[in-house]
């Protein structure tokens, strides 16, 4: 198991985890559904992706600086 994928599992029992020993969560378990499935997605675009992104931000940005 990948570090990244360790600590966003550890996290996420961390946020699930009721504070104070109050049993009243609310909607967590949706909401950090959505947080771990984003987190996802963005290191599995990030993944085979990064050499472009890094390659179309460092474009943009020397185009507004004029580098």
């Amino acid at each position: 198991m990948s570090k990244a994928m360790w600590l966003m599992l550890r996290l996420t029992a961390l946020l699930v985890r009721p504070l104070n020993g109050r049993r009243d969560r609310g909607d967590v378990p949706g909401w950090v559904m959505v947080v771990v499935m984003t987190a996802a997605l963005v290191i599995a675009i990030l993944i085979p992706f990064r050499e472009a992104i890094v390659e179309a931000i460092q474009n943009a940005l020397n185009s507004v600086t004029g580098q």
